[in-house]
Order: C-alpha cells, then structure tokens, then sequence
C-alpha cells in the first residue's frame, strides 16, 4: 500500500510517500481501504516530536479517517465492504489503515466520505466539551477562539444548533464570515480588535458564560477575563504555539471554573458520558443539523502542503486528504 511516511522528527515537508505491506487484523481489528483522511493540528505535533504523547519514528501521521471495511479480525461483526468513519492516534494517511473495530462507526446511507471523516475528531471535541465539560444552555454566550479553525468551527455549528448565542473570534475576515454563515452571534477579529472589551460589549457587560479555547498564546487571558461571574473556561489545545500562563487571582475573583478536555483521555476516563454524548451527536449528524466545512482538499500524495496548510493556519474549518 501507499502511505505518507515519517521517517524522523520534522517539518511537515519532511513526509515521505512510500510502498508499505499491507496490514493484517488481528483478533477485534478491522483493516479500512481509506478513502479520506483529515488533518488536525495535532498531526504536525506528531511530526514534528512536540505532542504531549510522543510516537517514535517512522509513523504514517492522520488521526480521522472514512473508507471500506477489507478485512476484519476474529471477533468482529462488521463485514468487508462496510462503509464506515474511524479515529486513531497515527496512521490514516495511507491507503489502508488497521484499527481496533471499537474505534469505527457505521456511516448512514448518503454520507459521503470526505464529510465523515472531517467529523470525527473535531466535532466530539467540541461536543463533548460543550455537552459535558462545561455543559451549555439555550441563551448563554459561548465565546468561540480560534473559530475559524477545525474544532472552533465545528463548536460554533454545534453551540448554534444547541440554542447558545455564539461569539466566533479568528484572525481573519474570511474566517468570521464563514462563521457568520454558520449561525454565529457575533464575531471578533482580534488581530486587530481587543477580544475582552468587545466580548464585554457583545455581552452587554455580562460576560461570557463558557469559553473554548483550542488556541492558547497571548489571547487565553483576555478570554479568561470576559468571563462573567461562575463562568467556564476550557482550554481544547494550543495552536498559537505557546501554553498560556493564567493568573490564578482571577479565578478566585470573579468564580471562574477552569477545566482541560483531551478527547482521548477524556473518552477512556467518562465512557458513560461519551456513550451518550456519541449516540445524540452521531443523530445531529445524520439529520443534518450540523455539518462541517471542509475548506481544502489534497491529494494523498500532497499531504505535506496539507499539513503545511494547517500549521501555518491558514485552514477554514477541515482540510482533507482524498486517498
């Protein structure tokens, strides 16, 4: 099979496309002919040796896939030709990938591959945060960084869709307004814009009652500090490159509630939770109520300018490679 390869720590130009043995599965394993894979911030992460979790080289980076069911271990009760989406830590970048068979789910009929595999990850992320985490309501105010990114934009189409007024802050003009089309509030730039004083001001002087923040960098504390009293902050990631130092006293101060959301450890830490949580956001899905914007597609023999594409933040919503 073709897979992306990387053989050493680097740079996303670093990959490699590279003939490998096709995988067998094992006793619960699935082996999946992939169709699409998506890209996540992570991905460069891994490539690069600066994730929390370290993978030694070589690897195939990709953590969200779609395809068709070619082979299945014992144990198993899918069936080859099985159309269905999945996630792991590395390896979806290839033209086959194995799997435990916990790991998949089936696609409902008309979901087209690309489509479910820029669902996955992403969007029970945000799910799981908004739903669980920091558990959201009809009217509160949702601040959304990074909005125009994977996860934000799929936390705004789902905070929308859950009755929350959603504030999308991004870098940039074509961001906010993809956000707009998604049923944001209000938008703020703030490359150019200060994020507190024009979240206070959306708000009224409330402040915010919940924010997601997969960015980190120099706007967690500005974020931090539009919250209203007995607001939450939960920090998703850090794709400004920096891991933000919060003062303390304001938390103490205004009541705030800080939490962290890791969506692997927090799937093997609450399984009641994400049963349940999986089962009503795999619905929205398929009723069409959420959906995620795919904003760039590659070829698989491209997945390095795909990387590139998101490292240097330049995606709308998901990029996918098409394999």
């Amino acid at each position: 099979m073709k897979a992306m390869l990387c053989r050493e720590y680097g740079p996303p130009e670093s990959l490699e496309l590279a003939d490998l043995p096709d995988p067998t599965p094992g006793p619960g394993q699935v082996v999946v002919r992939v169709r699409a894979a998506a890209v996540n911030f992570p991905d460069v992460l891994f490539m690069s040796g600066s994730y929390q979790v370290k993978i030694p080289p070589p690897f195939s980076p990709g953590s969200e896939f779609a395809g068709e069911v070619l082979a299945v271990g014992d144990g198993v009760s899918l069936r080859v030709g099985d159309r269905v989406s999945g996630s792991t830590m590395v390896g979806a970048f290839a033209e086959q990938v194995v799997v435990s068979a916990e790991a998949l789910t089936p696609l409902a009929p008309g979901v087209d591959y690309a489509s479910a595999a820029a669902f996955g990850v992403t969007y029970r992320t945000a799910y799981y945060t908004l739903r669980t985490v920091a558990p959201v309501r009809p009217g509160d105010w949702v601040v959304v960084l990074g909005a125009g990114g994977g996860v934000g934009l799929a936390a705004v189409d789902l905070a929308v869709a859950m009755g929350a007024k959603v504030i999308a802050a991004a870098s940039s003009a074509d961001k906010l307004e993809v956000c707009r089309s998604r049923g944001a509030h209000a938008v703020v730039n703030y490359a150019d814009e200060n994020l507190r004083d024009r979240i206070r001001e959306i708000t009224e002087g409330a402040g915010a009652s919940v924010v997601l923040d997969p960015v980190g960098g120099d706007y967690s504390e500005p974020a931090l500090r539009a919250l209203g009293r007995g607001g939450t902050f939960v920090t998703l990631g850090y794709a400004a490159g920096r891991i933000p130092a919060i003062p303390l006293n304001l938390v103490m101060l205004k009541g705030i509630t800080v939490k962290g959301m890791e969506i692997r450890t927090f799937a093997a830490d609450y399984p009641d939770q994400v049963a349940r949580d999986t089962a009503e956001l795999d619905q929205m899905f398929a009723d069409g109520r959420v959906h995620p914007h795919i904003g760039a597609r590659y070829p698989l023999a491209e997945a390095a300018a795909a990387l590139r594409h998101v490292a240097d933040r330049r995606a709308i919503g998901k990029v996918v490679i098409d394999v």
